[in-house]
């Protein structure tokens, strides 16, 4: 338990000392009329947090006067603790104060007067430095343990280890103080204020600037001045942190603005920093691909430079172009003299320079240099090194997300032939280059989906390219991007001009771990979309019968459903998304009832043997950061009926099989029930005390033979199921899981099951033998999926 989370539960002030004198390793201390004292430092102790720092240490230096008067010896250091703040000052800067003896103190300690209060708090207001312990509570115990092992207080350097969580602290403590600022601009006032010394920046030319006026701070950004609405947020931050940072490490820091920037806008801008170990590996693989002289040879322009770390490593900056959406990464590269003999300009690849019907003309803004222009005109070897924006439509900071992706002027005005690979920003990219630079290598750092997504298949059909090498890497490489999947860094000579579709049926990579290390190779497929597994199965058509629409098992939809009616001889409804294996997982599902979001089809009698494999494909082999973005596929083999069963008796007893019956669903202004297709056993041989409303699944297995591994999950299942129906379950479980009808559903069951293995009052029911079984189906199953052809390794 942290010092923070043991003062919300002190009850009294000893609890207070107690929690301080353990979290601050204290020895040698002893408790009397000062609160804890060490050789080193005097606290004064509070429970709660009502009293302010200055009374606290107007308290403390009661006792200091007093010793004073005594002859006594005083510690170096004075310190003031509660349940939500902490500061300490140095002796020496207030003995000199106290010596002169003009305080005129009050009876005691804790009943100080008001005079006392207003002089003592005049005189320490710029010694002493504080502490919110919530949220400082690390540095706060490093300070303490510093000043008690070197005799002074050491303000926390800013490191790249930690540049996050100071900017955290800042904006709370001074940036939310800056009068007028918007947050977007934070992360450039904020460098503005750690680049300085008090007296001068540390480097010229970045976007905001740290003045002051009359001792107090004022910022400077686009030729507007800005002051602060409190400056004691800004003291205390200064008492904590040291500045500037260490000089190895402020152009690292500046480079790092990205990992600053907020999460949307970092979406949309493309704002990752690219690890330089990542990018040692891809000049590896241009070395590879290109030849050792690429350097000299071609001309590269990176387009999304941010503050251009993929070009550090180039041993040529004057054939280098690198152009960024913003200003301010300009200004970093320039304050930071990142390839100083490069031409680096701001430039918006998707809106600059495109005419109304598509075209590319430099004349409108007069942005991109000349000489980059006569390079592309007479078509010298060009090489686009980009890590783009990822962002999609839904997921772009601008208008309300959805517009922001695909409202692009080159999107809008020449994408027309792309498909949804237009709602992509790293495919608007790609598109632009291949108009504007028709025969260019193009490497760039991307996710897969371009190589073997469905909606990239137009995609495919009309950019052309040929595939000369490439490596994937974790993502976890890459700070800020959320989730587990491969980053691509693909290298292609494109050739648009040829009349020739250059085809590729498959992409092999090396794979690097998120340490960038050497682990294997993974080959990505490009397959057309009419073998994929998601249209092997003719989906049955709705009828006008309305349904209640389903969001989990027996909660009905909260939001709009897109599908809210059932089909003829429906017995199922099979949420089944996207066709990768990314999101398979969450997306596989089955219910009684329709799913109110749609994205799926309905199950009867005549595609149920489908719908079993369908789900137990998607379900059985687990997603990881290599495979995530691998297509299900269409059966290339021909399917026992072994195999047949074995899919069905695995999806009826899957955690996500959540058919279920039940009564009194209410949705749009009435109750509806739902009733369970898929029980496999009669009532009798799972002691139900009365009749199952439907019998169909029993019925459809009757004559069809199962495997041994088949028929041992049955058996144990049906040991859970007699287990369920020998008790009855307390009200609030019935009323929760709606256990008012026979005909449940496993995942009823489950539940039920558990709640009574918790509550204690019932007989424990284990789940081992179930597991054992279902795990042995499981393993026999998993190898079949790339046997009989659903996913290509």
């Amino acid at each position: 338990m942290s010092l923070y989370e043991k003062l919300q539960h002190a009850k009294s002030e000893e609890d207070v000392k107690d929690a301080y004198i353990k979290a601050l390793g204290l020895k040698g201390y002893s408790k009397n009329l000062i609160d804890i004292q060490t050789k080193e430092i005097w606290f004064e102790a509070k429970d709660g947090s009502k009293n302010s720092s200055y009374a606290m240490f107007t308290q403390l230096m009661h006792y200091v006067q007093e010793a004073l008067n005594k002859g006594e010896k005083i510690p170096p250091f004075l310190c003031v603790i509660d349940t939500q703040k902490a500061a300490i000052m140095k002796s020496e800067d207030v003995i000199p104060f106290l010596a002169k003896k003009t305080i005129k103190w009050g009876k005691s300690a804790s009943s100080y007067t008001q005079e006392a209060l207003e002089a003592i708090s005049a005189h320490i207001g710029t010694h002493f430095v504080s502490f919110r312990i919530e949220t400082h509570e690390v540095e706060f115990i490093s300070t303490i343990k510093s000043a008690i092992k070197n005799g002074d207080i050491i303000r926390t350097q800013i490191t790249p280890d930690n540049l996050k969580q100071v900017f955290d602290k800042w904006v709370k403590m001074v940036g939310q103080e800056i009068k007028g600022v918007v947050v977007e601009d934070y992360a450039l006032l904020f460098f503005a204020d750690i680049m300085h010394d008090g007296t001068a920046a540390t480097h010229d030319g970045l976007s905001a600037e740290l003045m002051f006026k009359n001792t107090a701070p004022v910022f400077c950004l686009r030729g507007k001045n800005y002051e602060l609405g409190n400056r004691e947020g800004y003291r205390q931050f200064w008492a904590i942190y040291h500045r500037p940072p260490k000089a190895e490490y402020r152009n690292y820091l500046l480079e790092r603005r990205d990992s600053l920037i907020p999460l949307d806008e970092r979406s949309f801008k493309g704002a990752y920093y690219t690890p330089l170990e990542v990018v040692d590996k891809a000049y590896d693989k241009l070395t590879e691909t290109l030849g050792k002289n690429w350097q000299k040879e071609y001309v590269v322009w990176d387009m999304c430079c941010g503050v251009g770390n993929l070009e550090v490593k180039h041993s040529n900056p004057r054939n280098i172009y690198m152009s960024t959406l913003d200003q301010a990464d300009v200004d970093v590269m320039k304050a930071t003299k990142t390839c100083v003999a490069a031409q680096r300009f701001q430039y918006d690849y998707l809106n600059d320079d495109i005419t109304d019907d598509g075209r590319i003309d430099y004349s409108l803004t007069n942005k991109v240099p000349e000489s980059l222009r006569k390079a592309i005109a007479d078509g010298k070897k060009i090489l686009v090194l980009i890590n783009p924006p990822y962002a999609e439509v839904g997921t772009g900071a601008d208008s309300g997300n959805k517009a922001g992706v695909s409202k692009t002027k080159f999107a809008a005005t020449a994408m027309t032939d792309y498909g949804k690979a237009s709602n992509e920003l790293f495919t608007q990219f790609v598109a632009r280059i291949a108009r504007e630079m028709p025969t260019a290598t193009l490497a760039m750092f991307s996710k897969l989906k371009y190589v073997n997504a469905p909606n990239f298949e137009k995609f495919r059909a009309v950019w052309n390219a040929l595939y000369i090498g490439g490596f994937i890497v974790h993502s976890k490489s890459f700070d800020g991007l959320a989730g587990n999947f491969p980053i691509g860094f693909l290298v292609w000579k494109t050739n648009q001009n040829s009349k020739n579709q250059i085809e590729f049926s498959e992409v092999t990579t090396e794979v690097l771990d998120k340490y960038v290390c050497p682990i294997g190779e993974k080959t990505f497929f490009n397959l057309p979309n009419s073998i994929f597994l998601n249209v092997w199965l003719n989906r049955p058509k709705r009828n006008n019968q309305p349904m209640v629409p389903l969001k989990n098992a027996i909660t009905t939809a909260t939001s709009k459903p897109r599908v809210d009616s059932w089909s003829n001889n429906a017995i199922a409804y099979m949420y089944c998304g996207k066709n990768d294996l990314q999101h398979s997982g969450q997306q596989t599902v089955l219910f009684s009832s329709p799913y109110g979001q749609g994205d799926g089809f309905y199950l009867n009698p005549d595609n149920l043997w489908q719908g079993a494999i369908i789900f137990t494909v998607r379900r059985i082999i687990k997603p990881t950061w290599i495979n995530d973005r691998d297509q299900f596929l269409q059966p290339t083999k021909e399917l026992t009926e072994e195999f047949k069963t074995d899919c069905l008796v695995w999806m009826l007893f899957n955690g996500s099989n959540l058919t279920a019956g039940a009564n009194d669903l209410e949705w749009n202004g009435k109750k509806w029930s739902i009733v369970n297709h898929f029980i496999p056993y009669t009532e009798e041989e799972v002691g139900a005390p009365d009749r199952f409303e439907s019998d169909f699944m029993v019925q459809y297995m009757e004559d069809k033979e199962f495997s041994s591994e088949a028929i041992a999950v049955f058996d144990a299942g049906r040991i859970l199921w007699q287990a369920y129906f020998a008790h009855t379950d307390v009200r609030t479980v019935r009323d929760e899981l709606k256990l008012d009808r026979p005909d449940v559903g496993w995942y009823q069951i489950r539940k039920a099951l558990q709640a009574r293995n918790a509550s204690g009052d019932f007989p424990p029911i284990s789940f081992k033998s179930f597991e054992t079984v279902y795990k042995a189906l499981t393993e026999k199953l998993q190898p079949m999926v790339y046997k009989l052809g659903f996913l290509k390794i």
